[in-house]
């Protein structure tokens, strides 16, 4: 895929993992949209990319749980740039109590659901929606949904499996409805140049990796950089970790 002009936009972008993919995409020459719920922490994000030589870089407030600002970040694309190459829907949450070991199911609050399930799933779906016609104007529009491991029904299913001990429902579940929205895209979009893809990036030392994690930001952010990336005879409707497809 040709990327010397592509257009991307990565949400949750002035911290972590996003703005990790949004550095390496700009390495790499494309023109970023780096989006945050907050202007000031996208302009901060940006500035910090832009002194190290990367100017190709947009701030822009995108609150992804918001209508108003999910549309005015649509418009705000076409108007600047009239397309969208590369969807990195980056944006997402964890439970604000306990962590990914704590073994809550049907214990867990309507609060919680309703938080988790609202940033990583509706208002994803939501936001792809509201950018898919700028998608379609693009040469080869690519959709990378961050996902993760822990989203496997399959994994989770296999008592002595490598994520067996990790059973907070409401974030593992968001993640396996959103493997079930790439799923579903991929297959309504396959007749166009757009590509949908589920990413798990690995167990990263971000603020919701913490500091136990194995991997740094930089390896885990290049999975999806390699998606947003991938040429015509790419994958699609897949979930990828480096290189390898894991079963949903």
């Amino acid at each position: 895929m040709e990327n010397a002009k592509n257009v991307a936009l990565v949400t949750g972008a002035n911290r972590g993992l996003g703005l990790e993919t949004a550095r390496q995409l700009a390495q790499k020459g494309v023109t970023v949209v780096l989006a945050a719920r907050k202007l000031a922490s996208a302009e901060e994000a940006a500035a910090k990319l832009k002194s190290e030589g990367l100017n190709d870089i947009y701030a822009i407030q995108l609150d992804v749980t918001k209508g108003s600002e999910r549309s005015a970040a649509a418009q705000q694309i076409e108007k600047q740039f009239g397309r969208l190459d590369i969807l990195v829907n980056n944006a997402g949450i964890a439970p604000t109590e306990g962590g990914a070991f704590e073994k809550r199911t049907i214990n867990t609050s309507e609060a919680e659901l309703h938080e988790v399930f609202n940033t990583n799933v509706f208002s994803t779906i939501l936001l792809t929606h509201d950018l898919l016609p700028l998608l379609l104007k693009s040469e080869g529009g690519r959709i990378v949904n961050l996902s993760s491991i822990l989203g496997s029904l399959t994994l989770h299913s296999q008592p002595n499996g490598p994520i067996a001990a990790a059973k907070r429902f409401s974030y593992n579940a968001s993640k396996t409805a959103l493997n079930a929205f790439t799923v579903h895209l991929a297959d309504e979009l396959k007749d166009t140049r757009i590509k949908v893809n589920s990413v798990h990036p690995g167990w990263v030392k971000t603020e919701m990796g913490s500091e136990a994690a194995p991997m740094e930001i930089p390896d885990g952010a290049r999975t999806s950089v390699e998606l947003a990336l991938i040429g015509p005879d790419g994958p699609t409707g897949r979930f990828i970790h480096q290189g390898q497809e894991l079963p949903w």
